[in-house]
């Protein structure tokens, strides 16, 4: 019999009064690995950070991996939720301000997510699943780009939605880095590079 992933252990709640609680544990396990890092925050720690007794944290989470890999399934399906609003909009759009959102909106999911970024690089997930996050976010954006671009070929598409990862991944890692001079007017300046960029996508 394979062993079971962590995800699969856990017990689902089926009250009202049970969703709740598996909430503010969530939450309290989210703050403590941002402060704690995955490895320094407990079991002990996340339940009486939420007001709960161990035992009702065991009982729907009953290992820190099975809890960890249900925050990153919370995350994942928001980040896609969240493209998919945009791409639902998109289209009342103009270039300039498809690009602003692109670029600002890795830094968005992170400041409100802060706990995913963390237990994808350094959480328990293994690096495959943490790829397989990256590409579906990159057929997610290819899908989103191609409604503006339908003359241009699946093969030059995707390639447009990997240069526009990589230029919102870039955007993260000027908003991140720590006392950046001019970081606004770096950011600023990413921004017209995608609005550049993106013109000539549409265009062509």
């Amino acid at each position: 019999m394979p062993p079971q992933k962590p995800t699969e252990a856990r017990r689902l709640p089926q009250r009202q009064r049970g969703y709740e609680r598996v909430a503010a544990l969530r939450e309290a396990a989210a703050a403590c690995f941002v402060e704690k890092g995955y490895e320094g925050a407990t079991m002990t720690e996340i339940a009486a950070r939420a007001g709960a007794a161990i035992g009702s944290l065991y009982q729907f989470f009953p290992t820190k991996e099975a809890l960890a890999h249900a925050l990153i399934e919370d995350y994942a399906q928001a980040l896609f939720g969240e493209v998919a609003k945009l791409a639902e909009r998109s289209d009342d759009l103009d270039t300039n301000e498809l690009a602003a959102r692109l670029s600002a909106f890795l830094i968005t999911f992170r400041r409100r997510h802060p706990a995913f970024v963390m237990l994808v690089e350094s959480g328990p997930v293994p690096a495959a699943d943490g790829m397989s996050i990256r590409r579906r976010l990159r057929a997610e954006l290819q899908a989103l780009l191609t409604r503006r671009a339908p003359h241009r070929s699946t093969e030059d598409m995707y390639a447009v939605a990997v240069t526009v990862q990589q230029m919102m991944k870039a955007a993260v890692a000027i908003q991140a880095e720590p006392g950046m001079p001019g970081r606004q007017k770096a950011l600023s300046q990413l921004q017209h590079a995608m609005q550049l960029y993106l013109h000539d996508v549409f265009s062509e």
